[in-house]
């Protein structure tokens, strides 16, 4: 498999902006696309996609991050891109912030091209990297306002902007605290701040929630709901599937440097075609005996998930399927505590599209 490296940030620019924010992005795709997306903009997107990349590539050295890679991005939602360790995710986010030079290929921002004219694609954007980059002996106000004065405006405009953004993220209470207070979601929402004094177009978020708890990954949640709701157009990358389920209107799933579905969460759960039978076993010691039956009844392999005492497996047949295992079970007389057909969740998607298990974003239940 394609390996990312690692791309040490440029100096200045983890979490402070590139100016600018427009639209989130519903994408094309390249190797296995969804029925309706292409590489021709979408129908009824006035102007310039957001996003758009064709037969884009990047190399380090003998190293190819992105090959060939095609996505349309129109503006209006928040955009979520899933992959595997090292599928690209990363690359292309820097790529997009003019932070990483293409090989070969066309990527546009708003119109504008990373290569050609990166100081417009630098106007639209702010970045967020992985991680928060504060001075941690300034108060949230005073990182904020040093920013915005970097940025270029006057000192009364920096204020304004920041008073502004500090608002927005629901920062009021801590903006006069020294930073090296902060919680880890607190600090990753001064980070966001940050890349929103120069007012951009498109918000870039390259795994906002690494390394935060989960009562940090919900006060990050909130603060890119909010600016989504504001107008403020996110791309964010992220290796958490349900991240991208609270967040996500529109989910492009990266491998080996290529875009290999595209789509609404919808239309991704319906591109594999099939339901789940999942049973929650009584006795845990069954779990083996449950797989097997589901195995037999579908003729697809389960997934037992011991600690929560679930098997399931993919089903063709939906409900008839159902109830020739509600049948088996019987027979074996093995007690559930629960059993149905649901929709496969997105990161039972993500194993279907990808084939990956070892390189896979990590479902809610492993974080």
């Amino acid at each position: 498999m394609t390996t990312e490296p690692s791309v040490a940030p440029v100096p200045g620019t983890s979490s402070t902006p590139l100016p600018g924010t427009s639209s989130t992005p519903l994408p094309g795709t390249s190797s296995t696309p969804l029925p309706g997306t292409s590489s021709t903009p979408f129908p009824g997107t006035s102007g310039a996609p957001l996003l758009e990349a064709r037969s884009l590539t990047v190399r380090f050295g003998k190293v190819t991050a992105l090959d060939g890679l095609d996505l349309i991005a129109p503006p209006g939602e928040v955009l979520a891109i899933l992959g595997p360790n090292g599928a690209g995710k990363t690359t292309f986010v820097r790529t997009v912030a003019t932070l990483l030079r293409p090989a070969s290929g066309e990527l546009r921002v708003r119109g504008s091209d990373v290569v050609r004219d990166p100081v417009s694609v630098r106007r639209d954007i702010g970045l967020g990297g992985q991680f928060a980059a504060v001075e941690p002996m300034m108060t949230g106000r005073e990182n904020l306002e040093m920013t915005a004065r970097l940025f270029g405006h006057p000192r009364s405009a920096a204020r304004r902007a920041v008073s502004s953004v500090i608002e927005q993220l629901g920062l009021e209470e801590v903006a006069d605290r020294r930073c090296g207070t902060y919680s880890g979601g607190q600090r990753r929402r001064l980070d966001l701040g940050a890349s929103l004094v120069g007012a951009p177009r498109l918000l870039l978020l390259d795994e906002p929630t690494t390394g935060i708890d989960p009562t940090g990954r919900r006060e990050v949640w909130d603060a890119v709901r909010n600016l989504a709701a504001g107008g403020t157009d996110v791309a964010l990358t992220t290796h958490y599937l349900d991240e991208a389920d609270e967040l996500a209107d529109h989910v492009v799933v990266i491998d080996h440097g290529h875009a290999i579905a595209a789509g609404t969460l919808g239309d991704l759960k319906a591109s594999v075609g099939r339901d789940v039978i999942e049973v929650t076993v009584a006795d845990p010691s069954r779990l083996d005996a449950v797989g097997q039956i589901l195995q037999r009844v579908t003729s697809n392999p389960p997934r037992l998930d011991r600690g929560g005492r679930h098997a399931s497996a993919p089903a063709s047949g939906g409900a008839s399927e159902l109830a020739t295992a509600i049948r088996c079970l019987d027979d074996a007389a093995i007690g559930v505590d629960e059993i149905g057909v649901r929709r496969p969740t997105l990161d039972e998607v993500f194993l279907t599209l990808t084939g990956d298990q070892a390189g896979a974003p990590v479902p809610a239940s492993h974080h």
